[in-house]
């Protein structure tokens, strides 16, 4: 048995990971949680890591003829001589998962100084400096670049920017 990539039609993956699953097939269909700045709030959000594509393990001569037409499936990926994914790389996706197939999107950590941009929200593409971390675990303290203005904010909403 090896590791095979699915391309399924869109938003599909959930489904076709679960009538896989139904068969007995073991799949690994990786989500990515973050936080996203929409219609003036904060929200979560769960999206697949690898939109269109997750993984199945199974025996090709057993299992290929049922995969490729089971519903939501495109092909798997090599079509007539399925390429194999490593287990080395099927590992180095599950490492950082910690709710079942969901990786979190954990917040940079930021040091006195750093160069951030601004990557979501009211200020999206602004530029400033990380001055400190302020009450609430997430809440940061930047200088604003362009208006020279203090301001607090997600830290999520931040990216560090690396002189070099």
């Amino acid at each position: 048995m090896n590791w095979y990539a699915l391309y399924t039609k869109p938003r599909n993956e959930d489904s076709v990971a679960s009538r896989l699953q139904d068969i007995g097939v073991q799949v690994l269909n990786p989500k990515l949680k973050s936080k996203r700045y929409k219609s003036n709030r904060v929200t979560e959000v769960i999206e697949p890591l690898f939109p269109c594509y997750i993984f199945a393990h199974f025996e090709r001569e057993k299992y290929s003829h049922l995969i490729t037409y089971t519903r939501g499936v495109r092909y798997i990926l090599g079509r007539s001589n399925p390429i194999v994914v490593q287990e080395e790389i099927i590992n180095t996706i599950r490492e950082p998962m910690e709710e079942g197939d969901i990786i979190v999107v954990k917040p940079q950590r930021f040091e006195k100084g750093d160069r951030v941009l601004i990557k979501d929200g009211p200020f999206k593409d602004f530029y400033g400096i990380f001055e400190r971390v302020t009450k609430g675990t997430e809440r940061v303290m930047i200088l604003l670049d362009a208006l020279n203005y203090r301001l607090e904010l997600e830290s999520w909403m931040l990216k560090k920017i690396y002189n070099g």
